[in-house]
């Protein structure tokens, strides 16, 4: 596996690698990678001639700078488990590879940053004003401002990210479309570890207890898809709190029943042809997310 720093570097071994007429898959994480990741890698390796990963811990999607400090950082197995995967190039720029010493005043500021747009009008409308827009103002600009940059950067034919993050999966389709990249963003499915509990990085961070008792949020949201023909969208949401609520460990942010292309909220799921269930909790110290399609 190669390892690019430097932008300019990358691009120099990515445009060889097109002028060969080889097509380029994308994989781009934060880091501190787990079955979930890996899982794209494999994808993406299935789909196209060389797949490139970066992991860059992107500081203008934080809220919170406690949180951005705490997020895990483990590049030394981060870079073996792409070895044993077989991923061809790793690309782990430092921030000021990425962003200029302005973009980072701004974030420091609360400033939204709209440079990223190169002068195209971007307006991901309500679909970043609910769930995570909703709790994590600026979240969206700052993924969208990173995703943006690394598809300039590497300019794949496809780019991998998985559906535990739903709404940042819409945000991304939206922003590829209106900036008119061409770029193939492929969703992979969700994976759990043995109880049920979404993969992720943030995982690490649970203690043993904790861990044990996030399961009921993936228990809660299967017992949804297994029984919603029978119920209306108030009964299966008050349902869901009670069962979580439970435990009084977890504290509940949010359960709603969307529609899968809008993300607006439904009361009948009558009115929608495709529906999913997100959920965000906070357990402990650690802030969790989920979600299942319904139908």
């Amino acid at each position: 596996m190669l390892i690019f720093n430097s932008i300019q570097e990358l691009q120099n071994h990515l445009n060889s690698i097109r002028n060969q007429k080889k097509t380029i898959g994308f994989v781009p994480t934060m880091g501190a990678l787990h079955l979930g990741h890996i899982s794209l890698i494999s994808q993406a390796k299935a789909d196209c001639d060389v797949v490139v990963c970066s992991i860059f811990v992107n500081p203008t999607q934080f809220n919170d700078l406690s949180d951005l400090d705490k997020y895990p950082r483990t590049l030394d197995a981060d870079c073996q488990l792409l070895e044993k995967v077989g991923c061809d190039i790793l690309f782990s720029p430092e921030v000021t590879e990425i962003y200029t010493p302005a973009e980072l005043e701004l974030k420091r500021l609360k400033i939204e940053d709209k440079s990223w747009t190169m002068g195209k009008s971007v307006d991901f409308g309500k679909l970043e004003k609910v769930m995570e827009g909703a709790q994590r103002p600026g979240h969206f600009n700052g993924v969208a401002q990173v995703v943006s940059k690394l598809f300039r950067i590497v300019e794949p034919n496809k780019a991998y990210f998985g559906q535990k993050d739903f709404q940042q999966l819409a945000i991304i389709r939206s922003m590829t479309k209106q900036l008119e990249m061409p770029i193939q963003i492929i969703a992979c499915d969700i994976l759990r570890e043995p109880n049920g509990l979404a993969m992720s990085s943030r995982n690490e961070r649970l203690t043993k207890e904790e861990r044990a008792l996030a399961s009921v949020i993936s228990k809660t949201l299967f017992k949804i898809k297994e029984n919603y023909l029978s119920k209306s969208v108030a009964d299966i949401k008050q349902e869901a709190m009670q069962q979580i609520q439970t435990e009084p460990l977890i504290t509940i942010e949010y359960i709603e029943i969307s529609d899968a292309d809008t993300l607006q909220a439904i009361i009948d799921l009558k009115q929608s042809k495709s529906a999913v269930v997100c959920i965000a909790v906070q357990l402990g110290s650690v802030r969790l997310i989920d979600n299942v399609v319904l139908y």
